[in-house]
C-alpha cells in the first residue's frame, strides 16, 4: 500500500533507515537515478546519489526543508525529514521536486503537498513500528522469568501461533509485542484486539470486516478486520478466554484454513497473519465447564508461555522498584531519595494480586503521599500493614488482636474491590455488608477510593 502511494506522488520519494541504508523508492526517483527500484533496496544511500544528506539527518534527527541540492548535474529542491518512533529517528523520508529552480512560483502550494504526504508517509511507517517493547525492556533476572523470556525469543523467530497465560498485570502484551518484534514480520503491522471490551454483536465485524451494503448501517466502502489489517504482522487476541462461543468456530477457522470470510463476502479471503493469544484464565478449565472449545484449545496451544506472577519473582523486586521510581520521577517531578527499609520489607512480603501493573500504582501513590525525603511504610496503602502482621505473628511485636482483626477486614475489602473490578456496589455484596458500611470503612483504613 505504501509503495503504490509513494508511486503516484508528484515528487521523487526515497525513505532510508538511520544509518543511511534504503528502505523504500519511487519509480520516479529511479527512473531519474537511472536505476530500478531492486538495484536502489538495501543500499547506502551516498552509493547512489551525490552530495546525499539523508544520512545524516538520521543521525542529527533536523529536518531540512527545501534545500538546493546539485544530483546528476541538475539543480533541484531537497527535503529531508526524520521520522520518530518513542523519540529516536526510525527513518528519513526525502522528497526531490524534478523542476527548474525558475519555476517556484508554484512552491508554496507544492510545499503543502509535501506537508500532506510527509505526515501520511510518518502515519504508514509508525504502523510499520508498532512493536513498543523488546526482551530487553522485559526487567528482570530471576530465574522463573529469564526462562519464559528464552522460550519466547526462540519461538519469536518461527510462525508458530502462541498462547499467553498470566495473571492480570504479568507484562503479557509486553511479551506480545516483544515476539512480533524478534520475528520476520517485526517490519509489518501488529494489531491488539481486547475480545472482552468488544460487543458479542460487533466482534464478527471488528475482526473480519464487512462488505459494501452487507447490513443495514454499513459504511458504502465497507470496512476492513483486524485480521485484514494485521496482513504481513502478527494480531494479538488478548483476553480469548472471553470471545463467544460462535466466534471461537470463525477463529478455528482461520487457524485452520488461513481464510478469513467478511460479512456480506460472496468468498473467503486468505489472510497472512501470526496469531498470539493471552489470557488470565485457565483454558483448560474452562473447556471441561463447555465455555471453551477443546480444538480451538489446542490450535492455539502449540506454544504456551506461562509468565510467572510477581510474587513468583521476588528476586526482581528492587530492580522493579528502581525502575519505576526512576521514571515516575520523572514523569511527575516528584524527587525520592530511595525507600526506608521497613517500607521495603512490607513491599517484599506482600502477595502482589495485581502483580507489576500494582506495584507501579503503589509506588505513584507513595511519591504523592510521602512527607519526608524518603519512602516510609506510613506512605503504603493499609493492605502492607500485612508484613507487619506477619512479624507479630512470628513474636517478633506486640501486635494486637485488634490489630489483627483491623488489618484482616481491610485486606477483605481491597481485594473484594480489586475481584470486583472497582464496582463498590459489588464488593459491599461480597463482603455481605451495606454500602454505605463499605464507604465508612474505607475512610477508616484509609484506603483509596
Amino acid at each position: 500500500m505504501l509503495q503504490t502511494i509513494i508511486d503516484h506522488a508528484y515528487e521523487g520519494v526515497l525513505i532510508v533507515d538511520p544509518k543511511g541504508h534504503i528502505l523504500m523508492a519511487n519509480e520516479m526517483y529511479a527512473d531519474f537515478l537511472g536505476k530500478k527500484l531492486s538495484e536502489l533496496i538495501g543500499k547506502h544511500v551516498t552509493e547512489v546519489i551525490e552530495n546525499t544528506r539523508m544520512h545524516i539527518v538520521g543521525q542529527t534527527g533536523k529536518p531540512e526543508i527545501a534545500q538546493m541540492q546539485k544530483i546528476n548535474g541538475r539543480e533541484m529542491i531537497a527535503s529531508r525529514i526524520p521520522v520518530f518512533n518513542q523519540g529516536e529517528v526510525a527513518a528519513v523520508v526525502g522528497t526531490v521536486m524534478f523542476q527548474q529552480v525558475d519555476d517556484l512560483f508554484a512552491l508554496s502550494t507544492k510545499m503543502e503537498n509535501l506537508r500532506k504526504e510527509l505526515n501520511y508517509y510518518k502515519s504508514e511507517l509508525d504502523k510499520r513500528l508498532q512493536a513498543k517493547y523488546s526482551f530487553d525492556t522485559i526487567l528482570g533476572t530471576s530465574d522463573e522469568l529469564e526462562k519464559v523470556k528464552r522460550l519466547g525469543q526462540r519461538v519469536a523467530k518461527s510462525d508458530t501461533t502462541i498462547l499467553l497465560k498470566g495473571e492480570s498485570g504479568t507484562g503479557k502484551e509486553l511479551f506480545a509485542h516483544a515476539i512480533h518484534r524478534e520475528s520476520y514480520r517485526g517490519a509489518g503491522p501488529l494489531i491488539k484486539v481486547n475480545c472482552a471490551a468488544i460487543p458479542d454483536t460487533l466482534l464478527e465485524s471488528e475482526l473480519f470486516g464487512y462488505k459494501e451494503g452487507s447490513f443495514t448501517g454499513a459504511k458504502k466502502s465497507g470496512k476492513k478486520g483486524k485480521f485484514a489489517l494485521a496482513k504481513g504482522g502478527t494480531i494479538f487476541l488478548d483476553e480469548i478466554s472471553e470471545m463467544p462461543l460462535l466466534m471461537q468456530v470463525k477463529l478455528l477457522r482461520v487457524l485452520q484454513e488461513k481464510e478469513i470470510e467478511p460479512i456480506g463476502a460472496d468468498k473467503p479471503e486468505s489472510v497472512d497473519v501470526r496469531i498470539i493469544a493471552a489470557t488470565n484464565k485457565d483454558l483448560l478449565s474452562l473447556v471441561e465447564q463447555g465455555k471453551f472449545r477443546h480444538d480451538l484449545y489446542y490450535r492455539l496451544n502449540v506454544v504456551m508461555l506461562d509468565i510467572p506472577p510477581l510474587r513468583g519473582r521476588k528476586s526482581d523486586m528492587g530492580l522493579l522498584i528502581e525502575h519505576f521510581l526512576e521514571k515516575l520521577t520523572k514523569e511527575t517531578g516528584i524527587s525520592v531519595e530511595g525507600i526506608e527499609q521497613q517500607a521495603m520489607d512490607a513491599l517484599l512480603a506482600y502477595s502482589w494480586p495485581g502483580n507489576i501493573r500494582e506495584l507501579r500504582n503503589v509506588l505513584e501513590r507513595a511519591l504523592y503521599v510521602k512527607n519526608g525525603s524518603c519512602i516510609t511504610k506510613q506512605d503504603l496503602p493499609t493492605d502492607f500493614l500485612e508484613a507487619e502482621l506477619t512479624t507479630e505473628e512470628n513474636g517478633e511485636g506486640d501486635g494486637t488482636l485488634k490489630k489483627a482483626v483491623e488489618h484482616a477486614e481491610a485486606l477483605a475489602i481491597r481485594r473484594a474491590i480489586l475481584e470486583a473490578k472497582g464496582d463498590k456496589i459489588m464488593a459491599a455484596k461480597r463482603l455481605g455488608i451495606s454500602k454505605s458500611s463499605l464507604y465508612a470503612k474505607l475512610g477508616r483504613y484509609q484506603l483509596a477510593e
